[in-house]
């Protein structure tokens, strides 16, 4: 596959991406039986939450792997509302201990990774009560199997909830817990703390429990969702330059896939969203390290914005990123439904990603509520996040485009995202402030607003993807031309999205339909464009053939080849139908006979 672009330019590319795949020595020497994914968690959970002294014993231990650790938040009857666990933790001041129950069917917990088979400790996330009042959620050290047998733990129940769609190879468990006895110590209690007394002593914001789940997703958003788009990009591009139908012009051979407009319509904006969506996690990272260097100093002021954040972009990420690797599985036609192009497996794995930690609906009303917050906040004049100082920058007009190239300045798409972002935001907290004085309760009122809050909240997401994707842009470097293509893949972006969702930009009449054409136009024309450099931009991501397991999606284009010699492969080719002898036999037998 001859590439537009120089060796030099990919490296480049790649320099930009600075992508960093780099596992463990111990994670890729493991098998696909133990994954140790909530390893990490409970780690991370540790450090976050736990005290100095906490973390001094715990980490050593599960850094050498001399316990495995698992997270145990979600129940068979809770997920995304922590509030409503039911699992509870009871302090007993005479021994200095708490007491773990699983009260009810619907408090097991349910679906932790490395529950089922491999952990020996957790973090259970339970109600506290200290003398018969219930201080909320809290993390607790939980032992669940012995060191020496491998054992569950007297009062542990615990298992592997069953097949799955994907991810076999992790054990997703169950736990229930009878009367299980921790020590005092266990509880993580570097922002809360229980006395031997049982006095109750907080040390800041009760949401820091949060803080874990905050960081989890801003990670899985990069491991588990933006990846998968990258390969399946990668895979379906590849394949594009070499499957070749029809001829697009008489008595010439059979064209490449990818030189059909309509097929780079399919595959090309996801190659642009895989990289906004790139530099947007590189955003949330520094935003997650600064809130976490803030809250070692006990400020949690960025404990909402980081919140909301993480919650927002989970759900955008996923939902986008898992339609764009259907898209790349349709492309590649009936090859890509094949097992060995490996999109089926990407599919089934990221669809996972819009359900697990935290529903994405859910997270966006959460979302909204905080952008609902900083509106409100912002038309009182009060201050607000840096990331929604533009809630308070609102201004009539419309757009000033005047022919399809003004659609290629950032400057006038940027500001179209930053008005429907604004229009969604107050008018949907219109709504919800007219409800409420018309006398409906508040919560109700909201619960009438949910489905305009979800788009508010994804608009507002949308907005700040496209702003980070223009201002990174700018800093790059132009080697090789590479702050070029950047440019055109982030105008790619930006107008697919208003492309995409007309409706919103023509509503109020910001955008006419005469600029709605103007922006067709420059849309379809960036699509011939980057069609150029498709191949060096899935190239930078830097994916081994072993990395990709994709007949389709390998470097050297040998497709077909491939293809033939991994179903020859197959356990199926290497014996005798077992149904031959009982079925086919005697039927073929019995026609021949009368033949």
């Amino acid at each position: 596959m001859k590439n537009h672009f120089s060796c030099n330019a990919v490296l480049m590319l790649h320099i930009v991406l600075k992508m960093t795949r780099q596992k463990s020595k111990c994670s890729r020497a493991l098998s696909g039986d133990v994954a140790f994914l909530l390893h990490r968690v409970f780690m991370r959970s540790i450090s976050v939450l736990g005290s100095d002294k906490q973390v001094a014993k715990w980490i050593p231990l599960a850094t050498e792997y001399q316990i495995i650790g698992s997270y145990a938040q979600t129940e068979l009857g809770h997920g995304t509302y922590l509030q409503g666990l039911e699992t509870t933790a009871i302090f007993d001041v005479s021994t200095q201990e708490f007491i773990l129950n699983t009260p009810t069917i619907s408090a097991m917990k349910w679906w932790p990774g490395d529950m089922g088979r491999s952990a020996t400790h957790t973090v259970v996330f339970a109600q506290l009560y200290i003398h018969g009042k219930c201080y909320g959620v809290h993390p607790f050290i939980v032992q669940i199997r012995s060191l020496q047998d491998h054992s569950l733990c007297p009062g542990i129940t615990a298992g592997d909830i069953g097949p799955k769609m994907n991810f076999e190879h992790i054990d997703n468990g169950y736990l229930m817990l009878k009367n299980v006895r921790i020590p005092r110590e266990n509880m993580l209690n570097k922002f809360c703390e229980v006395q031997p007394d049982g006095t109750y002593v907080r040390r800041g914001s009760q949401k820091i429990n949060y803080f874990t789940m905050t960081s989890v997703r801003i990670s899985l958003i990069s491991d588990e969702v933006i990846l998968p788009l990258m390969k399946a990009c990668t895979i379906a591009i590849r394949y594009s330059v070499v499957r070749r139908q029809s001829k697009l012009k008489p008595g010439e051979e059979e064209a490449k896939i990818l030189d059909y407009q309509t097929q780079q319509e399919k595959l090309l904006p996801q190659l642009a969203a895989a990289y906004a969506f790139h530099f947007i996690n590189n955003y949330l990272h520094e935003l997650f390290d600064r809130g976490y260097r803030e809250i070692q100093g006990r400020n949690f002021d960025l404990l909402p914005e980081l919140h909301a954040f993480s919650s927002g972009f989970k759900a955008m990420v996923s939902q986008y990123c898992t339609t764009g690797v259907e898209i790349c599985l349709r492309a590649c036609g009936g090859h890509g439904y094949s097992l060995l192009s490996g999109l089926p497996s990407l599919y089934t794995k990221i669809l996972a990603s819009c359900i697990y930690e935290g529903e994405n609906t859910i997270l966006l009303l959460q979302t909204a509520r905080f952008l609902i917050k900083c509106f409100s906040a912002a038309s009182a004049g009060q201050p607000v996040p840096p990331s929604v100082t533009y809630l308070a920058a609102m201004k009539p007009g419309k757009c000033p485009a005047k022919d399809k190239l003004d659609f290629l300045s950032p400057d006038v798409y940027t500001e179209a995202y930053q008005h429907a972002a604004i229009r969604l935001i107050s008018s949907t907290a219109a709504k919800l402030q007219d409800l409420i004085q018309s006398g409906v309760e508040r919560h109700e009122a909201w619960n009438q607003c949910t489905v305009q809050l979800v788009q508010a909240a994804k608009a507002h997401c949308h907005y700040i993807t496209v702003k980070n994707f223009v201002e990174t842009v700018e800093k790059l470097e132009n080697t090789a031309g590479i702050q070029n293509i950047m440019k055109h893949l982030c105008d790619l972006f930006a107008l697919h999205g208003i492309f995409s969702n007309a409706g919103t930009f023509l509503h109020d009449g910001y955008i006419t339909g005469a600029q709605m054409d103007m922006v067709t136009a420059s849309y379809l024309d960036l699509l011939g464009i980057i069609r150029k450099d498709a191949v060096p931009l899935v190239d930078a991501f830097d994916f081994t053939d072993k990395n990709l397991n994709s007949a389709l999606g390998s470097y050297d284009g040998q497709v077909y080849q491939r293809l033939y010699e991994w179903a020859r492969k197959a356990p199926t080719n290497k014996q005798i139908s077992p149904a031959y002898e009982k079925y086919l036999k005697p039927l073929l037998h019995n026609k021949l006979s009368k033949l």
